[in-house]
C-alpha cells in the first residue's frame, strides 16, 4: 500500500518560514521524481518545486529564491523549506510521487496571515 504523508503546515505571519516533509511508504522512493503542488481556494492546483530522482530541481518564478526542495532517500522523504512566506502561498500543498505510477498524498495547509 502506497502512502505519501505531508507535514508541517500551520499559521506563519508574512516573512516567516516552514519546513514540509513528506515521508512515502509502500514505493522505491529513490526511483520516483517527487512534486509539491498547491491549490488555493477557487484556483488551479500548480506544481511549487520538483525534484528528480538525480535531483535536479525546478520551481514556479513565483518561489524562486525563497523555496527549496530537497530528498533524503535514506528515509524516503522530500522536504520544502519555504522562507520570505507571502499571503499568496496560503494554500493547501500537496507532495506527489511520479515514476510509472502517479501518487498524491492528502494535503496539508499553509495559511500565511498576519
Amino acid at each position: 500500500q502506497v502512502q505519501l504523508v505531508e507535514s508541517g503546515g500551520g499559521e506563519v505571519q508574512p516573512g516567516g518560514s516552514l519546513r514540509l516533509s513528506c515521508a512515502a511508504s509502500g514505493i522505491i522512493f529513490s526511483l520516483y521524481s517527487m512534486g509539491w503542488y498547491r491549490q488555493a481556494p477557487g484556483k488551479q492546483r500548480e506544481l511549487v518545486a520538483a525534484i528528480t530522482r538525480r535531483s535536479s530541481t525546478d520551481y514556479v518564478d513565483s518561489v524562486k529564491g525563497r523555496f527549496t526542495i530537497s530528498r533524503d532517500n535514506t528515509k524516503n522523504t522530500v522536504y520544502l523549506q519555504m522562507n520570505g512566506l507571502k499571503p499568496e502561498d496560503t494554500a493547501v500543498y500537496y507532495c506527489k510521487a511520479n515514476y510509472v505510477s502517479v501518487y498524491w498524498g492528502q494535503g496539508t495547509q499553509v495559511t500565511v496571515s498576519s
